[in-house]
């Protein structure tokens, strides 16, 4: 199959993308269901969730470049999805949705400041890198259907039992269903020593851990 389009700007599927990818279709969690993909970036987790038979697909990113470069992804692969701009669960207010898939900004950062523009909007995400990740465990109930299931993706340096916390305060019930060791990526290298006297890495890390979260509504 043809690689996605990615441009400039766009965050490229990486290895947090292929591990949301495969907890969804281990479980084979999309099909026959309606699901939401929060920061779509070149849409990749949104057309594996279209290929493993969803009933249907929406697709949200606050990037015009991810928009627009999703749109043509699809496009490309005859696959409907429907791609919105705007600041996660903003263009689906009126909606519920029965799996919520997501691979947000976790990188912690040198300020709480986040980029309002470039490339760094893709991964920047707050002190403790929590910064979206934390305003999507709150607002998923809300639009969650009945037996809807939530799917996270982050990297174990923002703290994957506050993830697991976050979404029981949300009323939800979580766990850590998937742990993958994976090389340091670039950006992460070049915080590292920043990181580590935080206390976030070990010393001298050459990898980091990565978590899938899952979650459901307490019965």
């Amino acid at each position: 199959m043809t690689p996605l389009l990615s441009p400039p700007g766009v965050y490229r599927p990486q290895s947090d993308t292929a591990v949301l990818i495969g907890a969804l279709q281990r479980d084979d969690l999309a099909r026959g269901r309606d699901v939401l993909d929060l920061g779509t970036g070149t849409g990749a987790v949104a057309l594996a969730a279209c290929g493993a038979g969803a009933a249907s697909v929406t697709a949200v990113d606050l990037s015009r470049r991810a928009v627009m470069v999703t749109r043509m992804n699809c496009r490309l692969r005859r696959a409907r999805i429907a791609v919105h701009r705007g600041d996660l669960f903003a263009p689906v207010r009126d909606r519920r949705f029965d799996l919520i898939v997501a691979n947000p900004p976790y990188v912690p950062a040198e300020t709480e400041a986040l980029p309002r523009y470039g490339i760094a909007r893709c991964w920047d995400a707050g002190i403790d890198g929590r910064a979206v990740l934390d305003r999507i465990c709150d607002g998923a109930t809300d639009r969650l259907s009945e037996d809807g299931v939530v799917l996270l993706v982050h990297s174990a340096a923002c703290n994957a039992d506050a993830t697991v916390a976050r979404l029981a305060r949300a009323g939800l019930v979580a766990e850590v269903v998937d742990r993958v060791h994976v090389p340091l990526g670039p950006v992460m290298r070049a915080r590292r020593a920043m990181h580590e006297t935080r206390g976030l890495v070990e010393p001298g890390a050459r990898s980091e851990e990565l978590v899938v979260v899952r979650a459901h509504r307490a019965a």
